[in-house]
């Protein structure tokens, strides 16, 4: 089974999320970065792109055999429908079309949904906006590991395992963890999902609906984009939280490798995350950062240091300690 982790409980510290502080204190010294805030205009252009690349590939996937539909799925079709959940991401804080258009911004989530296959663009927003409010809570901020997840998944082998099955603890995990009731946009995204992957079996075959779902699972998983998930938040240094990776895979999803630019300042697009690190270098050259997901998710699995435990979490308010 490998190494034990080294960690038996998570780090646990009783300061407030360190984002809200350094973005005052940024500001301060830099208030021209609130001249970055609002909305990317090219955003849609970009991720209509991938979308209408995805609908291309259902007329060459489905005369492909399986072994060529799974390459496909893990090599190209997963990585773009990855950075279309990316592009839901952005959609997430209104960075498509701006706060002053949400129905917009929703819409077009439903859109770049379509060919992950399953629906996630509402029910995302829902959680995620929480885990940047109150990030490291053990109970609203559901990208926390469970502790179940922890113990289970303590050696080198239950890491990689671990890995391979993170699409399944980011679907299941907050409707276990903090369970909310369904929105009505949750059930007209649904709806919306459905229909599409109705119309794709239709017209196309079953080969191609695998094509798409199972290149959106493989491509959370074990898969170097996937590496963020672990790059993010996990704890690689003693007493740091959040991490920044600034290698090229940022050319592909929207930039979220700038993730401590982006938890400073989430009404800043992504394209122009780089430009808050420019403004503001000795905030975020001087802190632990990532080069490489691809060796984030092979430290992750290899280093005992390092696990499911390697976060540090707070005491959710109202909670005995």
């Amino acid at each position: 089974m490998g190494q034990h982790v080294s960690r038996n409980d998570f780090e646990w510290t009783y300061t407030e999320e360190p984002h809200a502080s350094r973005r005052k204190l940024i500001l301060e010294k830099y208030p021209q970065i609130k001249k970055l805030f609002g909305y990317d205009p090219q955003f849609k252009w970009v991720a209509s792109a991938m979308v209408l690349t995805q609908l291309v590939m259902l007329f060459v996937v489905r005369d492909q055999s399986w072994k060529m539909v799974f390459l496909l799925a893990y090599c190209f079709g997963g990585v773009i429908n990855h950075s279309l959940m990316l592009a839901c991401h952005e959609i997430a804080h209104n960075l498509a079309f701006g706060h002053a258009r949400p129905l917009a911004n929703r819409l077009f989530g439903f859109f770049c949904n379509l060919p992950i296959g399953l629906p996630m663009s509402v029910s995302f927003k829902k959680y995620h906006l929480e885990h940047h409010r109150y990030q490291g809570d053990e109970v609203i901020d559901t990208d926390l590991p469970t502790y179940l997840e922890a113990k289970l998944f303590c050696t080198t082998v239950g890491k990689f395992f671990w890995v391979c099955l993170q699409p399944l603890f980011y679907i299941f995990r907050p409707l276990i963890v903090n369970p909310k009731p369904p929105q009505k946009l949750e059930l007209v995204n649904g709806v919306i999902q459905l229909v599409f992957n109705t119309i794709v079996v239709q017209y196309f075959g079953w080969k191609v609906m695998v094509y798409l779902i199972v290149g959106s699972l493989l491509a959370m998983g074990l898969h170097p984009v996937a590496g963020h998930f672990i790059s993010e938040h996990y704890m690689f240094k003693k007493g740091f939280e959040t991490y920044s990776y600034y290698g090229p895979l940022n050319w592909i999803t929207f930039n979220v490798g700038y993730h401590n630019e982006h938890h400073d300042f989430p009404a800043v697009p992504g394209r122009l995350l780089p430009e808050v690190k420019r403004i503001a270098p000795e905030f975020y050259d001087t802190i632990p950062q990532h080069t490489s997901w691809t060796r984030v998710l092979y430290d992750f699995i290899t280093d005992p240091s390092v696990g499911p435990y390697a976060r540090i979490k707070r005491k959710a308010r109202g909670l005995e300690s």
